[in-house]
């Protein structure tokens, strides 16, 4: 009697610590424990040490409650444009609501794949390949949105999805390749002649002011040209005036300076000239010695020698004789010398 009583003390001890085993549970660090009581969810269970009813309740679902990762895999999505690209990505979620995880849905991580995998297709087909590739932000923003909206009902909050890998067919690959060669040389053709234009105008610039400053420089010539040629004919206007008085005063002596000023320097223009090769004088001796008499005159008349009306008379009348003996008879008249006193001398006035 002793002995069974023995094993059922043993017995009611086991159960008691087996009884005492199942009330309490021990939930780690980011995980919820679901607690169901004859199959049906009761309460949830934070992490540490909780008690529940031993055989009446027991713990269903053990849910990860940390951020976690899925690789989305690989998949073809047709564009809008009817380019085909393969598609990959990944996808940030956290469950908020244990309960709900268990519960509202079968298999939490297969369900969030085929939604991510579902919103891809439709998102990216209706995008053209060009914004398909440089608008990979849109993209994310916009998966992001739809799928946590869609997940919401199940606890679970979508944090961050990212499109990995774009992925155009080999041509087209090919053919962007082409495309990006042939924009660069067409911005390098742009650069290079945006560079001549540039040159092309500053040379421009240039030649203006070159053109502009030479033109500065003739206006400035031409004034003093025209100043000079002014004080000249103000002087010429002056000595031709004296002259006028002197000739007004009863004064030839200036009359047949002025005249002979004239012929000397007539003289010496056609002496100068770049296409005279022969100069020739007139034949008329008497013209001759009349304009030296003349220049006699003037010299005599300047030092006041008093003398020189007489010689002036002496040389005049052998020279009009000459000047008769030297005229053949059968000769016609000779005209007067071309000179600038037109045949009439001074001195055989």
């Amino acid at each position: 009697m002793f002995a069974g009583f023995s094993m059922f003390a043993i017995a009611i001890v086991v159960l008691v610590i087996l009884t005492l085993m199942m009330g309490v549970r021990q939930v780690p660090q980011g995980y919820n424990y679901t607690v169901e009581r004859f199959g049906k969810y009761n309460s949830t269970l934070q992490p540490g040490l909780a008690l529940i009813m031993p055989w009446i309740d027991r713990v269903g679902r053990k849910i990860n409650m940390m951020e976690q990762v899925l690789d989305v895999p690989s998949q073809e999505v047709i564009t809008k444009d009817n380019a085909t690209v393969t598609v990959d990505g990944v996808v940030f979620f956290q469950v908020l609501d244990a309960a709900r995880a268990s519960y509202e849905v079968s298999n939490l991580e297969i369900a969030l794949l085929n939604l991510i995998m579902t919103n891809i297709r439709t998102v990216m087909g209706s995008m053209d390949l060009d914004m398909l590739l440089s608008h990979r932000d849109e993209i994310n923003v916009r998966l992001l949105g739809v799928v946590d909206q869609a997940v919401e009902p199940w606890g679970v909050k979508a944090t961050r999805i990212e499109i990995k890998d774009i992925v155009p067919p080999r041509d087209l690959v090919e053919s962007m390749g082409r495309q990006m060669k042939a924009e660069r040389e067409k911005r390098a053709n742009i650069l290079e002649a945006e560079g001549l234009r540039q040159a092309e105008i500053l040379r421009a610039e240039g030649r203006k002011q070159s053109v502009v400053l030479d033109a500065e420089g003739r206006k400035e010539a031409a004034f003093r040209d025209a100043e000079a040629r002014e004080r000249s004919a103000q002087a010429e206007a002056e000595a031709t005036r004296m002259v006028s008085e002197a000739i007004a005063s009863g004064d030839l002596a200036a009359l047949n300076y002025f005249v002979a000023e004239k012929y000397v320097r007539a003289l010496d223009g056609f002496a100068k000239a770049p296409n005279q090769k022969t100069f020739i004088l007139p034949m008329d001796l008497a013209g001759i010695a009349g304009s030296i008499g003349g220049i006699a005159e003037i010299a005599k008349s300047a030092l006041g020698e008093a003398a020189a009306d007489d010689t002036r008379r002496q040389r005049a009348v052998p020279g009009q004789q000459a000047q008769a003996q030297a005229r053949p008879p059968a000769r016609p008249p000779v005209p007067p010398p071309s000179g600038p006193w037109g045949g009439n001398s001074p001195t055989g006035a």
